[in-house]
């Protein structure tokens, strides 16, 4: 019987992005907290943390359907933090999405049917004995037909 994977449950999907947050974000709090003790300098605990935010940002962006290119957004001191929340959000998902893939994206999407209705798949399909197609730079598998 084939037995197709279901999306996370809320829990576990909640559970998973706050830990994706907590990799994202820590760290740069703690830097920035390291850099604003040993300077004394109280804006450039804010500057190294909303940068490292915009990494984290750059990073989840594309997986989320963010454009690389929002991880300005990340530069925001508080809406940085809710981009970020978002991605991880989302991220927490995958390969599932319960969002609508944006407009550059629709060409890799699928809508799912049946007990997956209302989620979209945005991974490559696999196709079952199927050789993956490659450009015509190699030799030929088989025979030429004349």
């Amino acid at each position: 019987m084939d037995r197709r994977s279901m999306p996370r449950g809320l829990v576990a999907r909640a559970l998973l992005a706050v830990l994706l947050f907590a990799v994202a974000v820590v760290p740069a709090w703690t830097l920035g907290d390291l850099a604003g003790d040993r300077t004394g300098w109280g804006l450039l605990d804010w500057l190294v943390t909303c940068a490292g935010n915009a990494v984290a940002v750059r990073l989840l962006a594309p997986l989320g359907s963010y454009r690389p290119r929002d991880a300005w957004l990340g530069l925001v001191p508080i809406y940085g933090w809710y981009v970020t929340c978002v991605l991880c959000w989302r991220v927490a998902l995958l390969p599932y999405r319960d969002w609508e893939p944006r407009d550059d994206e629709l060409w890799q999407a699928r809508w799912l049917t049946g007990d997956l209705l209302g989620y979209w798949r945005a991974d490559p399909v696999a196709a079952a004995g199927r050789r993956p197609v490659r450009s015509g730079t190699g030799p030929a598998g088989g025979r030429r037909p004349r």
